[in-house]
Protein backbone atom coordinates (compact mmCIF):
# COMPACT_ATOMS: atom_id res chain seq x y z
CA UNK A 1 0.00 0.00 0.00
CA UNK A 2 0.90 3.41 -0.33
CA UNK A 3 1.40 6.43 2.52
CA UNK A 4 -1.49 9.02 1.57
CA UNK A 5 -1.91 10.62 5.28
CA UNK A 6 0.09 13.86 5.99
CA UNK A 7 1.01 14.43 9.21
CA UNK A 8 -1.36 17.93 9.02
CA UNK A 9 -4.66 18.14 7.39
CA UNK A 10 -4.19 20.47 4.11
CA UNK A 11 -6.44 22.80 6.11
CA UNK A 12 -5.00 23.02 9.70
CA UNK A 13 -2.75 25.86 9.62
CA UNK A 14 -5.79 28.03 10.75
CA UNK A 15 -6.19 25.92 13.59
CA UNK A 16 -4.42 25.08 17.21
CA UNK A 17 -6.02 21.72 18.18
CA UNK A 18 -6.17 18.51 16.48
CA UNK A 19 -9.66 17.20 15.10
CA UNK A 20 -11.36 15.24 17.83
CA UNK A 21 -11.40 11.78 17.01
CA UNK A 22 -15.11 10.93 17.17
CA UNK A 23 -15.37 14.30 14.91
CA UNK A 24 -12.94 13.16 12.57
CA UNK A 25 -15.16 10.41 11.72
CA UNK A 26 -18.49 11.72 12.15
CA UNK A 27 -17.64 14.38 9.29
CA UNK A 28 -15.97 12.19 7.17
CA UNK A 29 -17.41 11.38 3.58
CA UNK A 30 -14.49 9.35 2.03
CA UNK A 31 -16.61 6.01 3.50
CA UNK A 32 -19.01 7.44 0.11
CA UNK A 33 -17.68 9.56 -1.26
CA UNK A 34 -14.76 7.37 -2.87
CA UNK A 35 -17.10 6.02 -5.33
CA UNK A 36 -16.63 9.52 -7.42
CA UNK A 37 -12.93 8.77 -7.64
CA UNK A 38 -12.52 8.63 -11.76
CA UNK A 39 -14.84 12.14 -12.05
CA UNK A 40 -12.47 13.35 -9.43
CA UNK A 41 -9.38 12.82 -11.44
CA UNK A 42 -11.71 13.66 -14.35
CA UNK A 43 -12.26 16.93 -13.29
CA UNK A 44 -8.32 17.39 -11.84
CA UNK A 45 -6.80 16.69 -15.11
CA UNK A 46 -9.00 19.26 -16.77
CA UNK A 47 -8.39 21.70 -14.32
CA UNK A 48 -5.02 21.21 -14.63
CA UNK A 49 -5.40 21.30 -18.16
CA UNK A 50 -7.17 24.30 -18.31
CA UNK A 51 -4.37 26.08 -16.01
CA UNK A 52 -1.68 24.85 -18.07
CA UNK A 53 -2.92 26.57 -20.93
CA UNK A 54 -3.87 29.93 -18.95
CA UNK A 55 -0.55 30.21 -17.89
CA UNK A 56 -0.63 29.31 -14.22
CA UNK A 57 0.98 26.06 -14.75
CA UNK A 58 3.57 25.00 -16.89
CA UNK A 59 3.55 22.57 -19.73
CA UNK A 60 5.71 20.13 -17.60
CA UNK A 61 3.77 20.64 -14.38
CA UNK A 62 0.59 19.45 -15.86
CA UNK A 63 2.25 16.90 -17.57
CA UNK A 64 3.29 15.97 -14.39
CA UNK A 65 0.41 16.30 -12.38
CA UNK A 66 -1.81 14.42 -15.25
CA UNK A 67 0.31 10.88 -15.04
CA UNK A 68 0.48 11.42 -11.44
CA UNK A 69 -3.12 11.75 -11.12
CA UNK A 70 -3.26 8.11 -14.18
CA UNK A 71 -1.07 6.42 -11.80
CA UNK A 72 -3.30 7.40 -8.76
CA UNK A 73 -6.60 5.96 -10.73
CA UNK A 74 -4.64 3.03 -11.69
CA UNK A 75 -3.98 2.15 -7.54
CA UNK A 76 -7.24 2.38 -6.91
CA UNK A 77 -8.85 0.77 -9.68
CA UNK A 78 -6.29 -2.21 -8.77
CA UNK A 79 -7.23 -1.83 -4.92
CA UNK A 80 -3.80 -0.65 -3.97
CA UNK A 81 -4.58 2.33 -2.03
CA UNK A 82 -5.11 3.46 1.29
CA UNK A 83 -8.02 5.52 2.13
CA UNK A 84 -7.67 7.94 5.01
CA UNK A 85 -10.80 8.54 6.64
CA UNK A 86 -8.30 11.64 8.90
CA UNK A 87 -8.11 13.27 4.54
CA UNK A 88 -12.26 13.12 5.48
CA UNK A 89 -13.25 13.03 1.95
CA UNK A 90 -12.59 11.68 -1.75
CA UNK A 91 -10.49 15.17 -2.82
CA UNK A 92 -8.47 15.38 -0.32
CA UNK A 93 -6.93 11.68 -0.62
CA UNK A 94 -6.62 11.56 -4.23
CA UNK A 95 -4.45 15.35 -3.41
CA UNK A 96 -3.11 13.43 -0.71
CA UNK A 97 -1.27 10.74 -2.71
CA UNK A 98 -0.91 12.75 -5.82
CA UNK A 99 1.29 15.32 -3.94
CA UNK A 100 3.20 12.52 -1.98
CA UNK A 101 4.22 10.63 -5.81
CA UNK A 102 5.35 13.52 -7.73
CA UNK A 103 6.22 16.18 -4.98
CA UNK A 104 5.62 20.09 -5.22
CA UNK A 105 3.79 19.88 -8.32
CA UNK A 106 0.96 18.29 -6.94
CA UNK A 107 -0.04 21.48 -4.28
CA UNK A 108 -0.10 23.17 -7.50
CA UNK A 109 -3.55 21.52 -8.50
CA UNK A 110 -5.78 23.01 -6.31
CA UNK A 111 -5.24 26.74 -7.36
CA UNK A 112 -8.20 28.24 -8.84
CA UNK A 113 -10.92 26.05 -7.12
CA UNK A 114 -11.82 24.77 -3.83
CA UNK A 115 -13.67 21.67 -2.66
CA UNK A 116 -17.39 23.09 -3.24
CA UNK A 117 -16.74 23.53 -6.61
CA UNK A 118 -15.13 20.48 -7.53
CA UNK A 119 -17.30 17.94 -5.54
CA UNK A 120 -20.18 19.63 -7.23
CA UNK A 121 -18.54 18.93 -10.42
CA UNK A 122 -18.17 15.47 -9.74
CA UNK A 123 -21.15 14.78 -8.11
CA UNK A 124 -22.75 15.99 -12.09
CA UNK A 125 -20.32 14.17 -13.92
CA UNK A 126 -21.12 10.90 -11.91
CA UNK A 127 -25.02 11.35 -12.29
CA UNK A 128 -24.57 12.41 -16.19
CA UNK A 129 -23.21 9.30 -16.72
CA UNK A 130 -25.88 6.88 -14.22
CA UNK A 131 -28.24 8.91 -15.80
CA UNK A 132 -27.24 7.31 -19.87
CA UNK A 133 -27.11 4.22 -18.00
CA UNK A 134 -30.80 4.20 -16.64
CA UNK A 135 -31.91 5.41 -19.69
CA UNK A 136 -30.42 2.60 -21.02
CA UNK A 137 -32.23 -0.13 -19.21
CA UNK A 138 -35.69 1.75 -19.78
CA UNK A 139 -34.60 0.85 -23.26
CA UNK A 140 -34.43 -1.96 -22.69
CA UNK A 141 -37.46 -3.14 -20.53
CA UNK A 142 -39.25 -1.11 -23.15
CA UNK A 143 -38.11 -3.38 -26.06
CA UNK A 144 -39.16 -6.64 -23.95
CA UNK A 145 -42.44 -5.03 -23.43
CA UNK A 146 -42.67 -4.27 -27.30
CA UNK A 147 -41.94 -8.48 -27.94
CA UNK A 148 -44.68 -9.24 -25.10
CA UNK A 149 -47.08 -7.23 -26.21
CA UNK A 150 -46.38 -7.60 -30.10
CA UNK A 151 -47.04 -12.24 -29.04
CA UNK A 152 -49.99 -11.06 -27.25
CA UNK A 153 -51.53 -8.63 -29.46
CA UNK A 154 -54.93 -10.36 -30.10
CA UNK A 155 -55.37 -12.02 -26.01
CA UNK A 156 -58.10 -10.67 -24.65
CA UNK A 157 -58.33 -10.01 -20.80
CA UNK A 158 -60.82 -7.80 -19.11
CA UNK A 159 -59.84 -4.28 -18.37
CA UNK A 160 -60.53 -2.87 -14.41
CA UNK A 161 -61.70 0.24 -13.60
CA UNK A 162 -61.87 -0.08 -9.28
CA UNK A 163 -60.58 -3.04 -9.91
CA UNK A 164 -63.86 -3.92 -11.00
CA UNK A 165 -64.14 -5.74 -14.39
CA UNK A 166 -65.52 -2.93 -16.96
CA UNK A 167 -64.12 -3.91 -20.58
CA UNK A 168 -62.59 -5.80 -22.76
CA UNK A 169 -58.78 -5.27 -23.78
CA UNK A 170 -55.86 -6.82 -25.02
CA UNK A 171 -52.98 -7.80 -23.15
CA UNK A 172 -50.66 -6.37 -25.77
CA UNK A 173 -53.04 -3.12 -25.89
CA UNK A 174 -52.20 -3.27 -21.48
CA UNK A 175 -48.36 -3.39 -21.85
CA UNK A 176 -48.39 -0.29 -24.11
CA UNK A 177 -50.07 1.59 -21.53
CA UNK A 178 -47.21 0.72 -19.80
CA UNK A 179 -44.40 1.64 -22.22
CA UNK A 180 -45.58 4.91 -22.82
CA UNK A 181 -45.34 5.27 -18.83
CA UNK A 182 -41.55 4.17 -19.23
CA UNK A 183 -41.21 6.47 -21.93
CA UNK A 184 -42.01 9.74 -20.22
CA UNK A 185 -39.77 8.58 -17.33
CA UNK A 186 -36.72 8.52 -19.92
CA UNK A 187 -37.55 12.03 -21.02
CA UNK A 188 -37.48 13.16 -17.80
CA UNK A 189 -34.82 11.54 -17.03
CA UNK A 190 -33.10 13.52 -20.64
CA UNK A 191 -34.44 16.92 -19.49
CA UNK A 192 -33.24 16.54 -16.34
CA UNK A 193 -29.10 15.57 -17.62
CA UNK A 194 -29.69 18.63 -20.09
CA UNK A 195 -30.54 21.07 -16.92
CA UNK A 196 -27.80 18.90 -14.85
CA UNK A 197 -25.39 19.14 -17.86
CA UNK A 198 -23.81 22.86 -16.56
CA UNK A 199 -20.10 22.95 -14.97
CA UNK A 200 -19.57 24.56 -11.49
CA UNK A 201 -16.12 24.05 -11.82
CA UNK A 202 -14.45 27.46 -11.32
CA UNK A 203 -16.77 29.08 -9.04
CA UNK A 204 -14.46 28.35 -6.18
CA UNK A 205 -15.54 28.00 -2.83
CA UNK A 206 -18.13 30.72 -3.64
CA UNK A 207 -17.47 33.67 -5.29
CA UNK A 208 -15.08 32.86 -8.17
CA UNK A 209 -10.94 32.97 -8.72
CA UNK A 210 -8.86 35.96 -9.06
CA UNK A 211 -6.58 33.79 -11.24
CA UNK A 212 -7.52 34.17 -15.29
CA UNK A 213 -9.06 30.92 -15.59
CA UNK A 214 -11.16 29.77 -18.89
CA UNK A 215 -13.70 28.34 -17.73
CA UNK A 216 -15.03 27.81 -21.02
CA UNK A 217 -12.24 25.55 -22.06
CA UNK A 218 -12.53 23.37 -19.16
CA UNK A 219 -16.54 22.58 -20.04
CA UNK A 220 -16.01 21.56 -23.46
CA UNK A 221 -13.17 19.18 -21.94
CA UNK A 222 -15.20 17.66 -19.47
CA UNK A 223 -18.55 17.71 -22.19
CA UNK A 224 -20.47 19.80 -20.48
CA UNK A 225 -22.66 22.30 -22.00
CA UNK A 226 -21.59 25.82 -20.54
CA UNK A 227 -20.11 27.11 -17.33
CA UNK A 228 -22.53 27.47 -14.52
CA UNK A 229 -23.50 31.28 -14.83
CA UNK A 230 -23.49 32.26 -10.98
CA UNK A 231 -20.55 31.23 -8.85
CA UNK A 232 -22.80 31.33 -5.87
CA UNK A 233 -25.58 28.94 -7.20
CA UNK A 234 -22.84 26.76 -8.62
CA UNK A 235 -21.60 25.88 -5.26
CA UNK A 236 -25.00 25.71 -3.16
CA UNK A 237 -27.74 24.03 -5.23
CA UNK A 238 -28.60 20.79 -5.15
CA UNK A 239 -32.02 20.86 -7.03
CA UNK A 240 -30.43 18.66 -9.88
CA UNK A 241 -29.83 15.65 -7.52
CA UNK A 242 -33.46 16.56 -6.43
CA UNK A 243 -34.72 16.40 -9.81
CA UNK A 244 -33.29 13.41 -10.52
CA UNK A 245 -34.45 11.75 -7.58
CA UNK A 246 -38.09 12.98 -8.72
CA UNK A 247 -37.89 11.64 -11.60
CA UNK A 248 -36.84 8.68 -10.08
CA UNK A 249 -39.49 8.14 -8.02
CA UNK A 250 -41.97 8.86 -10.28
CA UNK A 251 -40.60 5.79 -12.08
CA UNK A 252 -40.30 3.61 -9.29
CA UNK A 253 -44.18 4.83 -8.55
CA UNK A 254 -44.60 3.27 -12.42
CA UNK A 255 -43.23 0.15 -11.39
CA UNK A 256 -44.36 -0.30 -8.26
CA UNK A 257 -47.61 -0.27 -9.96
CA UNK A 258 -46.75 -2.64 -12.56
CA UNK A 259 -45.85 -4.94 -9.57
CA UNK A 260 -49.38 -4.45 -7.93
CA UNK A 261 -50.47 -5.98 -11.38
CA UNK A 262 -47.65 -8.71 -12.05
CA UNK A 263 -48.27 -9.80 -8.24
CA UNK A 264 -52.52 -10.16 -8.60
CA UNK A 265 -52.31 -11.56 -11.88
CA UNK A 266 -49.55 -14.68 -11.06
CA UNK A 267 -51.95 -15.54 -8.17
CA UNK A 268 -54.75 -18.77 -7.65
CA UNK A 269 -57.03 -16.01 -7.73
CA UNK A 270 -56.13 -14.35 -10.86
CA UNK A 271 -53.85 -16.54 -12.72
CA UNK A 272 -53.70 -14.57 -16.12
CA UNK A 273 -49.78 -14.93 -15.65
CA UNK A 274 -46.87 -16.83 -15.09
CA UNK A 275 -43.63 -15.56 -13.66
CA UNK A 276 -40.51 -17.84 -14.30
CA UNK A 277 -39.00 -19.68 -11.61
CA UNK A 278 -35.74 -17.48 -11.67
CA UNK A 279 -37.56 -14.34 -10.51
CA UNK A 280 -39.82 -16.00 -8.01
CA UNK A 281 -38.98 -18.14 -4.60
CA UNK A 282 -40.75 -20.74 -2.21
CA UNK A 283 -41.53 -20.85 1.02
CA UNK A 284 -39.78 -22.08 3.97
CA UNK A 285 -42.63 -23.81 5.24
CA UNK A 286 -45.37 -24.13 2.44
CA UNK A 287 -44.23 -26.38 -0.72
CA UNK A 288 -46.72 -25.24 -2.48
CA UNK A 289 -45.86 -22.29 -2.81
CA UNK A 290 -44.41 -19.78 -5.58
CA UNK A 291 -43.72 -16.31 -4.25
CA UNK A 292 -43.51 -13.07 -7.04
CA UNK A 293 -40.77 -11.60 -4.95
CA UNK A 294 -38.72 -9.50 -7.58
CA UNK A 295 -42.16 -7.47 -7.94
CA UNK A 296 -43.01 -7.70 -4.28
CA UNK A 297 -39.23 -6.16 -3.76
CA UNK A 298 -39.65 -3.35 -6.38
CA UNK A 299 -42.91 -2.35 -4.95
CA UNK A 300 -40.80 -2.03 -1.60
CA UNK A 301 -38.46 -0.26 -2.72
CA UNK A 302 -40.46 2.52 -4.48
CA UNK A 303 -40.90 4.21 -0.75
CA UNK A 304 -37.19 3.85 -0.22
CA UNK A 305 -36.89 6.07 -3.37
CA UNK A 306 -39.78 8.20 -2.14
CA UNK A 307 -37.92 8.60 1.19
CA UNK A 308 -34.67 10.06 -0.72
CA UNK A 309 -36.69 12.28 -2.58
CA UNK A 310 -38.37 13.99 0.71
CA UNK A 311 -34.81 13.53 2.65
CA UNK A 312 -32.87 15.67 -0.27
CA UNK A 313 -35.99 18.53 0.15
CA UNK A 314 -36.16 18.54 3.61
CA UNK A 315 -32.25 18.81 3.50
CA UNK A 316 -31.93 21.92 1.40
CA UNK A 317 -35.41 23.87 2.31
CA UNK A 318 -33.49 25.51 5.04
CA UNK A 319 -29.44 26.52 3.74
CA UNK A 320 -29.07 29.88 3.71
CA UNK A 321 -26.22 30.56 0.79
CA UNK A 322 -23.33 29.51 -0.43
CA UNK A 323 -21.90 26.39 0.82
CA UNK A 324 -23.00 24.68 3.99
CA UNK A 325 -21.55 20.97 5.23
CA UNK A 326 -25.30 19.61 5.42
CA UNK A 327 -24.76 19.18 1.04
CA UNK A 328 -22.23 15.96 2.24
CA UNK A 329 -25.57 14.25 3.15
CA UNK A 330 -26.75 14.68 -0.52
CA UNK A 331 -24.60 11.50 -1.65
CA UNK A 332 -26.02 8.63 0.10
CA UNK A 333 -29.28 9.30 -0.83
CA UNK A 334 -28.56 10.09 -4.46
CA UNK A 335 -26.19 7.01 -4.73
CA UNK A 336 -28.92 4.53 -3.11
CA UNK A 337 -31.44 5.76 -5.69
CA UNK A 338 -29.57 5.20 -8.51
CA UNK A 339 -27.85 1.76 -7.25
CA UNK A 340 -31.66 0.49 -6.84
CA UNK A 341 -33.12 1.90 -9.88
CA UNK A 342 -30.82 0.43 -11.77
CA UNK A 343 -31.23 -2.90 -9.97
CA UNK A 344 -34.83 -2.58 -10.29
CA UNK A 345 -35.00 -1.50 -13.97
CA UNK A 346 -32.61 -4.19 -15.12
CA UNK A 347 -34.56 -7.28 -13.10
CA UNK A 348 -37.10 -6.33 -14.75
CA UNK A 349 -36.28 -5.81 -18.53
CA UNK A 350 -34.93 -9.72 -18.09
CA UNK A 351 -38.35 -10.86 -16.02
CA UNK A 352 -40.45 -9.36 -18.63
CA UNK A 353 -39.19 -11.40 -21.30
CA UNK A 354 -40.02 -14.47 -19.59
CA UNK A 355 -43.90 -13.66 -18.51
CA UNK A 356 -46.18 -16.76 -19.59
CA UNK A 357 -49.78 -15.49 -20.48
CA UNK A 358 -52.92 -17.82 -19.59
CA UNK A 359 -55.01 -17.14 -22.19
CA UNK A 360 -58.03 -18.99 -21.96
CA UNK A 361 -58.22 -17.76 -18.06
CA UNK A 362 -57.70 -14.16 -19.34
CA UNK A 363 -60.36 -14.29 -21.86
CA UNK A 364 -62.85 -16.37 -19.05
CA UNK A 365 -62.42 -13.77 -16.66
CA UNK A 366 -63.43 -11.46 -19.17
CA UNK A 367 -66.76 -13.30 -20.02
CA UNK A 368 -67.31 -12.15 -16.44
CA UNK A 369 -68.69 -8.98 -15.29
CA UNK A 370 -70.58 -7.90 -18.46
CA UNK A 371 -67.79 -6.33 -19.53
CA UNK A 372 -69.39 -5.50 -22.99
CA UNK A 373 -72.41 -3.81 -21.87
CA UNK A 374 -70.94 -0.67 -23.36
CA UNK A 375 -70.89 -2.14 -26.45
CA UNK A 376 -74.62 -2.61 -25.84
CA UNK A 377 -75.08 0.82 -25.33
CA UNK A 378 -72.95 1.43 -28.05
CA UNK A 379 -75.02 -0.21 -30.63
CA UNK A 380 -78.39 0.84 -29.28
CA UNK A 381 -77.06 4.67 -29.51
CA UNK A 382 -76.28 3.74 -33.32
CA UNK A 383 -79.98 2.60 -33.80
CA UNK A 384 -80.95 6.08 -32.80
CA UNK A 385 -81.31 5.68 -29.19
CA UNK A 386 -79.69 8.65 -27.18
CA UNK A 387 -77.12 7.78 -25.09
CA UNK A 388 -78.50 8.04 -21.75
CA UNK A 389 -81.59 6.08 -22.80
CA UNK A 390 -79.30 3.29 -24.34
CA UNK A 391 -77.29 3.04 -20.77
CA UNK A 392 -80.75 2.73 -18.44
CA UNK A 393 -81.66 0.13 -20.89
CA UNK A 394 -78.51 -1.75 -20.61
CA UNK A 395 -78.17 -2.05 -16.58
CA UNK A 396 -82.00 -3.03 -16.74
CA UNK A 397 -80.44 -6.15 -19.18
CA UNK A 398 -77.54 -6.30 -16.62
CA UNK A 399 -79.63 -6.05 -13.60
CA UNK A 400 -81.88 -9.54 -15.00
CA UNK A 401 -78.24 -11.15 -16.07
CA UNK A 402 -76.86 -10.25 -12.34
CA UNK A 403 -80.44 -12.03 -11.11
CA UNK A 404 -80.35 -15.04 -13.47
CA UNK A 405 -76.40 -15.70 -13.48
CA UNK A 406 -76.29 -15.12 -16.86
CA UNK A 407 -73.77 -12.47 -19.34
CA UNK A 408 -75.53 -10.39 -21.73
CA UNK A 409 -74.22 -12.75 -24.81
CA UNK A 410 -76.20 -15.39 -23.04
CA UNK A 411 -79.55 -13.84 -22.87
CA UNK A 412 -82.27 -14.62 -25.55
CA UNK A 413 -82.63 -12.10 -28.69
CA UNK A 414 -86.43 -11.99 -27.44
CA UNK A 415 -85.06 -11.37 -23.24
CA UNK A 416 -83.21 -8.69 -24.85
CA UNK A 417 -86.12 -7.34 -26.85
CA UNK A 418 -88.26 -6.83 -24.05
CA UNK A 419 -85.63 -3.88 -23.07
CA UNK A 420 -85.63 -2.30 -26.46
CA UNK A 421 -87.39 -3.24 -29.71
CA UNK A 422 -84.38 -1.74 -31.37
CA UNK A 423 -82.22 -4.79 -31.00
CA UNK A 424 -82.26 -6.91 -33.82
CA UNK A 425 -80.22 -10.52 -34.19
CA UNK A 426 -77.11 -8.53 -35.19
CA UNK A 427 -76.28 -7.64 -31.40
CA UNK A 428 -74.99 -11.01 -31.12
CA UNK A 429 -71.86 -9.77 -33.13
CA UNK A 430 -71.79 -6.96 -30.59
CA UNK A 431 -71.78 -8.88 -27.56
CA UNK A 432 -68.63 -11.23 -28.30
CA UNK A 433 -65.25 -10.05 -26.85
CA UNK A 434 -63.29 -10.00 -30.20
CA UNK A 435 -66.22 -7.75 -31.56
CA UNK A 436 -66.15 -5.57 -28.61
CA UNK A 437 -62.05 -4.73 -28.94
CA UNK A 438 -62.08 -5.02 -32.52
CA UNK A 439 -64.97 -2.06 -32.33
CA UNK A 440 -61.77 -0.16 -30.59
CA UNK A 441 -60.14 0.60 -34.20
CA UNK A 442 -58.55 4.03 -33.90
CA UNK A 443 -55.53 5.36 -32.72
CA UNK A 444 -55.09 4.44 -28.92
CA UNK A 445 -57.67 1.76 -28.61
CA UNK A 446 -56.90 -1.53 -27.75
CA UNK A 447 -57.60 -3.52 -31.39
CA UNK A 448 -55.57 -6.02 -32.17
CA UNK A 449 -54.84 -3.46 -35.41
CA UNK A 450 -53.97 -0.98 -33.76
CA UNK A 451 -52.20 -2.80 -31.16
CA UNK A 452 -49.88 -3.91 -34.07
CA UNK A 453 -49.47 -0.28 -35.40
CA UNK A 454 -48.53 0.95 -31.70
CA UNK A 455 -45.61 -1.26 -31.70
CA UNK A 456 -44.26 -0.57 -34.86
CA UNK A 457 -44.43 2.72 -34.39
CA UNK A 458 -43.27 2.30 -31.19
CA UNK A 459 -40.29 0.83 -32.36
CA UNK A 460 -39.66 3.46 -34.88
CA UNK A 461 -39.42 5.85 -31.96
CA UNK A 462 -37.16 3.64 -29.84
CA UNK A 463 -35.00 3.20 -32.86
CA UNK A 464 -34.64 7.15 -33.37
CA UNK A 465 -34.54 7.94 -29.90
CA UNK A 466 -33.16 5.62 -28.04
CA UNK A 467 -31.39 4.08 -30.19
CA UNK A 468 -28.12 5.75 -27.97
CA UNK A 469 -29.82 4.24 -24.94
CA UNK A 470 -29.91 0.40 -25.37
CA UNK A 471 -30.86 -2.56 -27.38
Amino acid sequence: MHETTPSVKPWAGRFNAPTDAFVEAFTASVDFDRRLYRYDIQGSIAHATMLARQGILSAAERETIVTGLEAVRARIEAGDFDWSIPLEDVHMNIESALTADIGEAGKKLHTGRSRNDQVATDVRLWLRDEIDIIRGEIVRLQWALLDLAEREAETILPGFTHLQVAQPITFGHHMLAWLEMLERDRERLADCRRRMNVMPLGAAALAGTTYPIDRHYTAKLLGFDRPAENSLDAVSDRDFAIEFTAGAAILMMHLSRFSEELILWSSAQFGFVELSDSFCTGSSIMPQKKNPDVPELVRGKSGRIFGHLMGLLTLMKSQPLAYNKDNQEDKEPLFDTVDNLKGCLKVYADMMGNVTCNRERMRAAAKQGFSTATDLADYLVRKGIAFRDAHEIVGKAVALGVREGRDLAELSLAELQGFSSEIGEDVFAVLTLEGSVAARDHIGGTAPAQVRAAIERARERLDVRGGDDAR
